[in-house]
């Protein structure tokens, strides 16, 4: 159901404020450079210092901007069922195309806890639900076994992966079968995991050169492998840069750098250190993204 290039996109500040016309015009970027589609409200979207109104606005706008041209998955997860329920609630009936929801996190559910959670939102909305599994973040790692009980409910529809592992990747593609959509959820694994049966990337990456990570899976699912693969190799040293801070500080202070928007993150996140700064200005102008 979702596949290719989707962006996890920035949520813009200005003086501590949401940036409505910069989000919109972000999403006009990401459409005129080839990207399948749209997450608002992820990680990098800065949704854990959102207010529960800013939320539900960013999905809102997302929605009315996209206007149906690419799908939008808007991110709802939360720690508490509860509130999940309500932001997926939400979403399904602003119009998304889809939720994104993350395993919940600090609490450190069990792996029943997790099945639990996913099943009684999937049964309560009926929207496409992908869940997002990052365990870095999280505490909690979603195991290929339980995801393979989730993909049974008939709207869990894939699952966005950042486990680190690509054997971990792999068990849940052999578990889920090829109707279970495995999404990268880490754009250094990309690549790889298109060339096991993954179908595609929720980028962040892709926040600066869509074009880019649209061409490498156009010409990967075009059976052009080699250019897929130069593309990769020409992604990776920006991706390392885009992590040598915590995302999304990063992205936002490249997409300032091209005029994009204000570099404005919310406490606890803070701007990047004046060194970490300068690499990726360094990066950036490699690429050919600033001069």
């Amino acid at each position: 159901m979702f596949s290719g290039a989707i962006v996890a996109i920035v949520t813009p500040f200005r003086k501590g404020k949401v940036d409505e016309k910069s989000l919109r015009d972000l999403i006009e970027f990401q459409i005129k450079n080839g990207t399948d589609g749209i997450v608002p409200c992820g990680t990098t979207g800065e949704s854990s210092t959102l207010s529960h109104e800013e939320h539900d606005r960013v999905i809102e706008i997302t929605i009315d901007a996209v206007k149906k041209r690419v799908p939008v998955i808007a991110g709802t997860g939360s720690n508490s069922t509860d509130e999940a329920l309500r932001l997926t609630r939400h979403a399904h009936e602003a119009g998304a195309d889809g939720a994104l929801m993350v395993c919940p996190y600090y609490n450190r559910p069990t792996q029943e806890g997790l099945y639990q959670h996913f099943k009684i939102i999937a049964e309560s909305v009926p929207i496409p639900i992908v869940p997002y599994n990052i365990p870095s973040r999280t505490g909690v790692n979603l195991l290929p076994e339980t995801v393979a009980r989730l993909a049974k409910i008939g709207n869990i529809v894939g699952i966005k992966e950042a486990s680190g592992s690509l054997k971990q990747m792999q068990d849940v593609i052999s578990l889920c079968g090829d109707k279970f959509d495995v999404i990268s959820g880490d754009d250094f694994f990309t690549f790889p995991l298109l060339a096991i049966g993954g179908r595609g990337v929720i980028s962040v990456v892709s926040n600066i050169v869509p074009a880019d990570v649209a061409a490498m899976i156009d010409a990967f699912k075009g059976g052009n492998i080699k250019r897929a693969q130069q593309l990769h190799h020409k992604l990776v040293p920006l991706i390392d840069a885009l992590f040598i801070e915590t995302n999304p500080v990063p992205v936002k202070a490249a997409l300032s750098m091209m005029g994009k928007i204000s570099y404005d993150v919310r406490l606890p996140m803070c701007k990047m250190s004046d060194g970490n700064y300068e690499k990726l200005k360094s990066v950036m102008k490699n690429y050919r993204l600033i001069s």
